[in-house]
C-alpha cells in the first residue's frame, strides 16, 4: 500500500511510422529584400473626456477605501494575534517540560 508504483512506458498499439529523416540544406546568400514600403500613419483616435468626480462618487471611493484598509487591518490584527498565541503556548510548554525533566 505505501511502495510507490513506478509506471511502465505503455506500448504502441497501431501502426507506427519511423521517424523523419531531416537533411542539412546548404545557406546561400540571398539577394536583400527591399525596404518596406511606407505604411499610412493612423489617425489619432479623439481624446475621451476626462471622468467626471461628483461628491458622490467621491463619497464612495473614500468609504471603499477606508472599508479595504479595516478589512485588511483586522485580518493582519488577528493573525499577529494567532502568532502571539502559538509563541505562547510553545514557551509555557517548554517551561513545563524543563522543570519535568530537571526534577530527574
Amino acid at each position: 500500500m505505501f511502495r510507490p508504483k513506478v509506471p511502465t512506458m505503455p506500448q504502441p498499439t497501431g501502426l507506427t511510422a519511423p521517424p523523419a529523416v531531416v537533411e542539412p540544406t546548404a545557406l546561400t546568400p540571398g539577394v536583400p529584400a527591399s525596404p518596406p514600403a511606407s505604411v499610412a500613419p493612423v489617425p489619432a483616435r479623439p481624446a475621451r473626456p476626462a471622468a467626471r468626480l461628483t461628491p458622490g462618487t467621491a463619497l464612495a471611493l473614500v468609504g471603499g477605501g477606508a472599508s479595504a484598509v479595516l478589512v485588511v487591518g483586522a485580518v493582519l490584527v488577528s493573525m499577529l494575534l494567532a502568532v502571539a498565541l502559538t509563541a505562547t503556548s510553545v514557551a509555557v510548554c517548554a517551561v513545563a517540560l524543563r522543570s519535568v525533566l530537571s526534577r530527574r
